[in-house]
């Protein structure tokens, strides 16, 4: 298993009282695996990601990925998982608007010490995976949400990441542009890239492999394979 959670529970501190925001959560996830989350607002959803993707620690229970604990890792460590484990593709696209799509791309090439010559080169390579061959001089302000979100998804494949997280990927994109990021996605599963996306979307849910509800903190049992998932 590339990602296995057991007994994972997360609680916040509220003056004297403690809020239970994860409750007991079990979850796998395998190489090629494509998983959805779904769920509404304040189900914990977002929470959940933040600890898949290692942006949090959770109160209590065991986190293993790519055969780490990493419920115990230190700050540095968590960091380091995530340039090196981890891709990163959210509803607000995080672009800098003073570089173009190409430089973007790069950019976590940059902080690995790769030398600008050979960031360019993959930061095109990844530009026209996603079909922006056309789009690399352009500015984020020149480019339209979808564009933005396709740049996005380059720039969090650029490193060849084990695991891709997406946090309500479509959340700002008209249906269309929705429908043409999700398409990347299927491509990407296709092509081997292990993904996990939360979503509150029955659409976007519906084209993953695999489907888990959340709700009040719990995460529900396996329901059936989506669009593109097994009969």
């Amino acid at each position: 298993m590339l990602l296995e959670m057991h007994d994972i529970c997360k609680d916040y501190p509220q003056g004297r009282d403690v809020v239970k925001i994860l409750k007991h959560v079990e979850l796998t996830v395998a190489e090629g695996d494509y998983l959805a989350i779904m769920g509404p607002s304040g189900s914990g959803k977002t929470t959940l990601m933040n600890i898949i993707g290692c942006l949090d620690v959770p109160t209590s229970g065991v986190y293993v990925l790519n055969g780490e604990n990493v419920a115990e890792a230190s700050e540095n460590r968590l960091a380091d998982i995530r340039n090196t484990t981890l891709g990163f593709v959210f509803q607000s696209f995080y672009l800098l608007p003073t570089l173009n799509a190409r430089e973007n791309v790069a950019l976590p090439l940059l902080y690995a010490g790769v030398k600008k010559r050979q960031r360019l080169r993959r930061a095109e390579e990844a530009l026209e995976m996603v079909g922006l061959a056309e789009r690399m001089d352009f500015m984020p302000s020149q480019l339209s949400g979808g564009q933005q979100q396709r740049v996005a998804i380059a720039r969090a494949m650029i490193n060849q990441p084990k695991l891709l997280l997406a946090d309500e990927p479509t959340g700002a994109l008209d249906t269309a542009s929705g429908e043409q990021v999700m398409d990347i996605f299927d491509e990407l599963n296709q092509n081997g890239t292990t993904i996990v996306l939360i979503t509150h979307e029955p659409e976007v849910g519906a084209r993953a492999r695999r489907l888990r509800r959340i709700r009040d903190g719990e995460l529900l049992g396996e329901e059936g394979g989506g669009a593109h998932g097994e009969a």
